[in-house]
C-alpha cells in the first residue's frame, strides 16, 4: 500500500527545504576573501541603506506590511543586484531579490511564512563576477510588528 502525502504537506516541506537553503547561502558565503577569489565583501566606497518605500501604518518606522527599497552606490559593476531576507526566530521567512540596475526595487515586509509580527532582515548588495558572487555591501534593520 502507498501512502500518499496531501498536497497541504508537500508545499509545507518545499517551503521548509527553500528556507533552509535561504539560510545557509549567507553562511556559504562568509569567509571567502576578497573579490576574484571566491566572493567576499569588496573594498571601496560601496554603500546601502534602506529606504521606507510605503508607510501604511503612517508612524515612519519599518512595520510588517511595510516596503522598503534601499539606496546603493558602488562603483565595481554597472549592474549590482540586492538580496533580501528577513528571519523571525532564525527562520527565513521572507526573501526576495531585485536587479538594482534596473530602478529601485520595492520589497514588501510580508510574506505566506510572514504573516504578522517583528522580524530582522539583512540585505546584501551584490554582484556576480562569471561563477562567483561579489559581496559589496550588507545591511542589517529591524522590523517591528
Amino acid at each position: 500500500m502507498v501512502i500518499r502525502k496531501s498536497p497541504a504537506a508537500r508545499i509545507v516541506y518545499v517551503a521548509a527545504v527553500i528556507a533552509l537553503a535561504f539560510a545557509l547561502v549567507p553562511v556559504a558565503l562568509a569567509g571567502k576573501g576578497k573579490p576574484g577569489g571566491g566572493g567576499g565583501a569588496a573594498s571601496g566606497g560601496d554603500s546601502l541603506s534602506v529606504v521606507l518605500f510605503t508607510d501604511e501604518n503612517a508612524n515612519g518606522l519599518r512595520n510588517w506590511g511595510d516596503a522598503v527599497t534601499f539606496n546603493a552606490s558602488t562603483t565595481a559593476t554597472s549592474s549590482p543586484s540586492i538580496k533580501l531576507t528577513c528571519y523571525q526566530g532564525g527562520v527565513a521567512v521572507l526573501w526576495g531579490q531585485g536587479n538594482f540596475y534596473l530602478g529601485n526595487t520595492a520589497f514588501p515586509l510580508q510574506s505566506g511564512m510572514w504573516t504578522g509580527g517583528a522580524a530582522d532582515c539583512t540585505a546584501v548588495l551584490y554582484y556576480l563576477s562569471g561563477d562567483k558572487t561579489v559581496t559589496l555591501a550588507t545591511t542589517d534593520f529591524h522590523v517591528d510588528a
